[in-house]
């Protein structure tokens, strides 16, 4: 029996550039997703004019946190927070997941649970509108807009618009692969 040291050479450099190539194809598509997502917060908070619009990715069952953020301050960033958990549960994703737009023009006047109130203030937020980011496999995150210096008054316009830039994330293979 011959031993053929270049075939297995050969063999174990291959396996070694398709994974690298593997890792460079992951590392391309989350660039292109994050960048797509950076864009559209942007221009959702420059075209809204408020204060914040994040995205909250759901990383697990109705478990997440604010990954990405365009801010009008650095003052208003709430980069990585997690959220109420004893607030959104299975019946308020059923919700979002089922399409629910929730705009709230003043947080002190509208009559929600005092658990989400005080989370929205600890948060700066006076007025809020939230819009899912529903793919096939379920909810993937919530697209959020914040008014944090006094209350704002959301019109038809600002709700499509939100919920255009949710079915842009929506639709993008990068996410759907994600």
């Amino acid at each position: 029996m011959q031993i053929h040291p270049h075939s297995e050479f050969n063999h174990s450099r291959d396996r070694r550039e398709q994974g690298l190539q593997n890792l460079l194809d992951r590392l391309v598509k989350s660039i292109q997703r994050d960048e797509l997502v950076r864009q559209t917060t942007n221009q959702l908070r420059e075209s809204l004019q408020v204060d914040r619009v994040v995205l909250y990715y759901f990383y697990s069952q109705w478990q997440g946190q604010v990954t990405f953020e365009s801010l009008s301050s650095k003052e208003f960033s709430i980069l990585s927070s997690t959220g109420p958990d004893d607030c959104f549960n299975n019946e308020y994703a059923a919700l979002y997941l089922a399409g629910r737009v929730r705009a709230i023009a003043n947080i002190e006047l509208e009559p929600i649970q005092p658990c989400h109130r005080d989370f929205l203030r600890n948060l700066q937020v006076r007025a809020n509108l939230v819009v899912p980011i529903v793919i096939p496999r379920g909810l993937w995150g919530l697209l959020v807009a914040h008014h944090c210096q006094g209350p704002h008054d959301w019109s038809s316009s600002d709700i499509e618009m939100m919920q255009t830039g949710a079915q842009t994330l929506a639709t993008d293979r990068n996410i759907l692969e994600s």
